[in-house]
């Protein structure tokens, strides 16, 4: 044999040896490998087992450690479910030209057989709750689905992944919902604010946003919030709040409303003053409810939650800067704008800063009828609080001409307060009357009965009453054709 003869020999020797298994060499496990997910991102999907019952025990053993731990014992088989219906619907969850029923549709149809192929045993009622839960995070917000859908609710606050409080009527109450981590809750906040074209992220871990309903969200994020994201909810009816549905829930009188109808009809400029949730927005979109269908009304928020029922509304809503720190849209910035579009009426959905001074220049050039809020404990502490956001716009004017301005621009002040009881109720309707030297005067024409007491359940008994005084401004509103019986201003009268 020629030399090079024996070395293709050896060469196919080492090759045969080289393919040869070892006998010492087992074969590795196979079961599903289980990453932690990134921020903003979904689950990666598990690796399939070749084994038929690898995946099973698998998740027959992840479930019992939950149990042991006292967590879901179906957040294995949810995470594996999630991974497969996001893999196997792909792109159509982002398909804009598919409704919302079809979507919904192929998200169940896909659900069902992920839970199928996973192979996890479990009762009918389980199934049915990890199919809805799926379900709620992939089309809506997760755990918060259900506390949306609670007509009852009027706050969802998340304090961390897994602490979730809710307002009921007044009260706070801790529930057993949860999201399954950090990453989970951050993917929720990212699919809210993003539906509005907003961004939360390190750079700028603050934002105000709002749902499809018109509900408002606040979310705060590390590094600002050190024990995990904050997420805030104010709920809002599906059905927006009337006038009598304010009389049902005793938050004022009949004689009140029937005055403050006529005041919106008779355009006058009117202020709505309380503190945080104490309901100011909700008298506003009722107070607007009474302005005529036949006006033009420009409505400016910071997240659009009037909800007009008029056909001639312009809705503006302000925009903060980008991360650049460039393009910022200010509420003061949209009041100047609207002057230029021909409003009959401005509603402003809450005064916090210079746009104070704009606003009032627009009550004082002929814009009569515009309704506003701002945060203030008391009528009074309202005008000061008004008087020092104008100094805010920069401008060195003498406090006597503020005040004037005010004076002038104002002339009805309704005060909101959350009582202690949890209840939401107007407490004084007070009218500007006018300057006596450097001081603005007015007169309460509605006051809260607080001497009622409170009942045995702690609920205050007191109801909004007249203080006998017959306010200025009823010349202004017979001049406007609105006539207002003189009967509710009597002494005492109330409801």
């Amino acid at each position: 044999m020629s030399l090079s003869d024996r070395i293709a020999a050896a060469q196919r020797s080492r090759s045969t040896q080289d393919q040869a298994p070892s006998p010492a060499a087992e074969p590795a496990p196979q079961t599903p490998e289980f990453t932690a997910p990134a921020t903003g991102q979904a689950p990666p999907q598990p690796k399939p087992a070749s084994a038929p019952g690898t995946s099973a025990n698998t998740l027959a053993t992840l479930t019992a450690a939950s149990k042991k731990t006292g967590r879901d014992p179906f957040a294995a088989v949810k995470k594996i479910v999630h991974a497969r219906l996001v893999e196997a619907l792909g792109p159509k969850l982002y398909d804009a030209h598919m409704t919302q029923s079809e979507l919904e549709q192929q998200v169940h149809v896909a659900l069902q057989t992920a839970l199928a192929d996973a192979d996890q045993p479990m009762s009918s009622v389980d199934r049915a709750r990890v199919s809805q839960e799926i379900a709620d995070d992939i089309l809506g917000y997760g755990p918060l689905e259900p506390l949306l859908r609670d007509s009852d609710l009027s706050e969802v606050m998340v304090n961390s992944f897994d602490s979730i409080y809710i307002e009921r009527k007044g009260r706070l109450v801790k529930t057993d919902a949860q999201f399954a981590d950090e990453a989970h809750l951050r993917r929720t906040i990212d699919k809210i604010v993003s539906k509005i074209g907003r961004r939360v992220d390190e750079t700028s871990p603050m934002v105000d946003a709002r749902l499809p309903d018109g509900s408002r969200v606040n979310a705060i994020i590390p590094p600002l919030a050190l024990d995990g994201s904050k997420l805030t909810i104010r709920k809002f009816s599906e059905d927006p709040y009337t006038i009598e549905d304010l009389i049902s829930f005793d938050s004022l009188s009949r004689e009140a409303a029937d005055l403050l109808e006529g005041c919106v009809r008779g355009r006058l400029n009117i202020l709505v003053s309380g503190g945080t949730g104490a309901g100011k927005t909700t008298t506003l979109n009722v107070l607007s409810s009474f302005i005529p269908h036949d006006e033009r009304i420009v409505t400016i928020e910071d997240a659009a939650e009037l909800r007009l029922h008029q056909d001639h509304v312009l809705r503006l809503e302000s925009r903060p800067a980008n991360i650049e720190g460039k393009g910022a849209v200010t509420i003061r910035d949209l009041v100047k704008n609207s002057l230029r579009m021909r409003p009959d009426r401005i509603v402003v959905g809450e005064i916090r800063d210079a746009a104070a001074l704009d606003m009032l220049q627009a009550m004082n050039t002929g814009h009569d009828g515009s309704i506003s809020t701002l945060h203030a404990n008391t009528p009074r502490d309202a005008l000061s609080r008004l008087e020092t956001m104008v100094l805010m716009a920069g401008m060195d004017l003498p406090v006597r001409a503020i005040r004037e301005q005010v004076a002038s621009a104002v002339d009805l002040i309704i005060q909101q307060t959350r009582l202690k009881d949890g209840t939401r109720r107007i407490t004084a309707i007070t009218e500007i009357v006018g300057m006596e030297g450097d001081i603005i005067t007015t007169q309460d024409v509605f006051l809260f009965d607080y001497h009622a007491g409170t009942d045995e359940h702690g609920k205050f008994k007191g109801h909004l009453k007249s203080m006998g005084l017959r306010p200025r401004f009823l010349e202004h509103l017979a001049d406007h054709g609105v006539k207002v019986d003189p009967g509710i201003f009597a002494t005492g009268a109330a409801r």
